[in-house]
């Protein structure tokens, strides 16, 4: 009997632990809060969403809202994991502010200080820049973000390479959105510490936060069954797209988490560095982080979603703005097929955590708004409704610009060389190489992070469409040098120039000539401009090139009248103009930039 009670309560304590609810109550914002964020959803064109909120040191709601892939009908849940993009930032920041608690570096101090070699466009902003600086968008640098966006680059590799980045504005001047600054602010972090980024955070974050499912990669979503599913709007239609690897950038945007692990982040934020009795970070640090450093001038496009806000600022991992007389504390995320917003009112005690598995949507603007008026009181708007309005005229003002460009093409020209000379290796000191291939009578553009196929568009211009379907288009245009050789690849919607450079060295096998055939190109040749003479001579059964003051050259055929020249840079070749059995003509090919053509001497 004895053990047949005991089953039995085994029985109901497991009953009660599955029926038990979470450790966090349902405290929806307002009684309409399910119906308005399930119309949002249907109106916005978002598949799922999960948030959570946070008041008083509590969890008050978590939910989650659709599903976590379009087709499939499983719902998307407060465990959902979705990708938080740059709300990842404020976790690089409070890692640099923990090792400011520490001693071990300083907010002002030289970032060169810490990252030996590192090294900017401007020596000037190389010796001034300041840990601060990397964190609070003011390196006066352009983007950049295709350095990092889909290639192989490694952390260190980026970091080296944005010596090269030009700048755009003066530094400290104005703000301008970087992502590489943070990443050489997390290899700080990784140098300080004597760990990596990664590992700083979860062991710093993670763990004393409790946030279990949490990780800075996507290789770590393997182990969860519980995953949304990244959708992206492409040519009207909504689109399952891939998760994205980025690592290469990961201290700018790589965390994944879902809406209750993040709720724990905020408890963090908002108790000022205590968590549960327990203090990760000094008030200071945190109010530093809170404080602005930056001025964002209330200007379009900010002014399209920031529309009540009488001031907004950037202070070290966080947008900072007002809402109805409270200071709002936020970052936004976006990478590929996943929107998020970790936002909070530190004077309210108030903060939530909105992710959604849709491309750069800014519905978790709105339903911020939205509750905040709930807990403040206030006669509660439809923000949901006026920002959809507002985004569909700015997508509109894209689509006229669209139409724009595609007016302007110039209809019945033609590419001024033939398709074969395009086609070749081209370089920049900053992004790389890249390749455009002839491919079954097309072009074919290789970057280092994408492939796309070029189309004519107009004289030397081309339009190229990304093989990665939710890039869309672009042009790529070619400029010619005085010799009517192509010179330069320019993609300038990424602003973007790749110059032309030696082809790589060409493994086309040899052919077999007898050394009669090879005879007939033997002669001497002559151009006029510039004024030059050489020699073609066959010695030992070999075909040599003989140029006035220069080495013996051999060529070794390609084909039967196209000869590679051997100990000279790749891409230079010689090639043979026959008719009836007799050179016409011949051109000495140095490189993508530079023909000689000679005629035989009479």
């Amino acid at each position: 009997m004895r053990s047949i009670k005991y089953s039995r309560l085994i029985a109901l304590a497991i009953l009660l632990l599955i029926a038990s609810p979470p450790a966090y109550s349902q405290e929806a914002p307002s009684k309409d809060f399910d119906d308005y964020v399930n119309k949002a959803l249907k109106d916005w064109d978002v598949p799922g969403l999960a948030i959570a909120i946070v008041k008083n040191d509590k969890v008050v709601f978590a939910r989650g809202y659709g599903v976590r892939k379009l087709g499939d009908a499983t719902p998307v849940d407060e465990k959902t994991m979705f990708a938080i993009g740059s709300a990842s930032k404020a976790f690089t920041s409070a890692s640099i502010a923990m090792l400011m608690d520490e001693g071990k570096l300083k907010w002002d101090d030289p970032a060169t200080k810490y990252l030996p070699g590192f090294q900017l466009f401007d020596p000037y902003v190389t010796r001034e820049v300041a840990v601060r600086d990397l964190l609070c968008h003011r390196s006066g640098l352009e983007r950049g973000d295709f350095l990092w966006y889909g290639t192989s680059y490694s952390r260190d590799e980026i970091v080296r390479r944005v010596r090269y980045l030009k700048p755009t504005w003066s530094f400290r001047s104005m703000f301008g959105y970087q992502n590489i600054m943070y990443l050489a602010a997390g290899q700080i972090v990784a140098g300080v510490s004597g760990k990596s980024w990664d590992d700083f955070i979860r062991d710093r974050f993670f763990k004393p936060l409790g946030m279990t499912s949490s990780s800075t990669t996507i290789s770590a979503l393997k182990n969860s069954e519980d995953v949304a599913t990244p959708h992206a709007k492409i040519d009207g239609k909504v689109e399952t797209v891939p998760w994205r690897n980025i690592d290469n950038i990961a201290p700018a945007g790589s965390i994944n988490s879902n809406a209750v692990d993040m709720a724990q982040w905020l408890r963090l934020q908002l108790g000022e560095g205590m968590y549960q009795g327990q203090r990760l970070i000094s008030s200071g640090g945190v109010k530093e982080m809170h404080t602005a450093q930056t001025v964002i001038r209330m200007e379009p496009p900010w002014t399209l979603f920031y529309r009540d806000a009488h001031f907004l600022n950037y202070g070290l991992g966080w947008f900072l703005h007002d809402h109805r007389g409270r200071k709002v504390v936020e970052h936004g995320g976006n990478i590929d097929g996943m929107s998020a917003l970790v936002a909070m009112i530190p004077e309210e005690k108030l903060g939530m955590v909105i992710l959604t598995n849709m491309n750069g949507t800014p519905l978790p603007s709105a339903l911020a708004s939205r509750v905040y008026d709930s807990y403040l009181g206030a006669e509660p708007r439809d923000y949901s409704a006026d920002m959809l309005k507002t985004y569909n005229a700015f997508l509109e003002q894209g689509r006229l610009a669209q139409k724009k460009i595609e007016d302007s093409r110039v209809k019945g020209t033609s590419p001024t060389l033939a398709l074969d000379k395009y086609a070749g290796a081209y370089k920049d000191e900053m992004y790389g190489a890249a390749k455009v291939n002839l491919e079954n009578g097309k072009l074919v553009l290789t970057t280092p992070g994408f492939a796309g196929d070029l189309e004519h568009w107009n004289y030397d211009t081309f339009r190229v469409t990304w093989r990665e379907r939710s890039l869309g288009k672009a042009l790529v245009t070619f400029t010619l040098n005085a010799r009517g050789a192509v010179d330069e690849m320019k993609l300038p919607d990424l602003e973007i120039g790749f110059k032309r450079g030696p082809d790589a060295a060409d493994a086309t096998p040899g052919v077999k000539l007898a050394e009669a055939d090879l005879a007939k190109f033997g002669g001497k040749y002559e151009a006029k401009v510039p004024p030059i003479e050489v020699s073609v001579e066959v010695v030992g059964g070999l075909l040599k090139l003989i140029v006035p003051g220069q080495p013996v050259y051999t060529l070794t055929p390609v084909s039967s009248t196209r000869f590679r020249i051997e100990g000279a840079p790749a891409g230079f070749f010689v090639q043979f103009e026959v008719a009836e059995e007799k050179v016409k003509s011949v051109t000495i090919e140095q490189g993508p930039s530079m023909n000689f053509k000679l005629s035989p001497k009479p």
